[in-house]
């Protein structure tokens, strides 16, 4: 599939102090490819698992080139990356794409173990859902395994209705109404 790359979002480049950190969150690049099969390596099976619903050991080479050849407006993916020793490392990811019918957008958020529980995802899930709506998207859904409960958690807290899959047993499913007035809220009005 090829995308109509469209101008590059830095808007949504996001500096935050974590763990005595510092992180840089960034809309992904197509140079990303290296840094993204390290981050997915290095994912524990069970965080494989919860991230793509099955259990995969490595990126398939499409995937990858799917998960870092990103347009910014269909397709829309954000890297979190730490800096140690002059080199980066990815240590979350977190994406919307849009559904056929163009009103919902399908999101997923992957975040390394040691960096789980300290509101990484929940930075993550905000910036996706106010550009979402600035977009125009209606909705955020999302599918997880019910027994994510960090996940299913995180996204109680961000205001998403959460029921059963109809179609798969073990899977939630996730779906948030983006209300237009979020768009023009700055990160930390939107988050409150």
């Amino acid at each position: 599939m090829t995308y109509e790359i469209h101008r590059y979002p830095a808007d949504l480049i996001d500096v935050l102090e974590l763990a005595g950190e510092r992180v840089v969150i960034r809309p992904v690049l197509p140079q990303d490819q290296d840094l993204t099969a390290a981050f997915f390596g290095d994912l524990s099976p069970r965080a494989r698992q919860q991230r793509f619903l099955s259990a995969m050991r490595s990126l398939p080479p499409g995937l990858l080139e799917r998960l870092t050849q990103v347009d910014y407006t269909s397709h829309l993916a954000l890297v979190a990356e730490v800096f140690r020793d002059g080199h980066e490392r990815v240590i979350a990811e977190a994406r919307y794409a849009l559904r056929a019918d163009r009103s919902e957008a399908e999101f997923a958020i992957a975040v390394a173990e040691p960096w789980q529980g300290l509101g990484l995802a929940r930075r993550l899930l905000e910036t996706l859902a106010r550009r979402a709506a600035q977009a125009g998207i209606r909705c955020l859904v999302g599918e997880t395994l019910d027994s994510n409960e960090r996940m299913l958690k995180l996204a109680q807290r961000a205001g998403f209705s959460i029921t059963r899959s109809l179609d798969t047993r073990g899977l939630m499913r996730l779906q948030k109404t983006l209300a237009p007035a979020l768009a023009a809220l700055p990160p930390t009005a939107a988050a409150a």
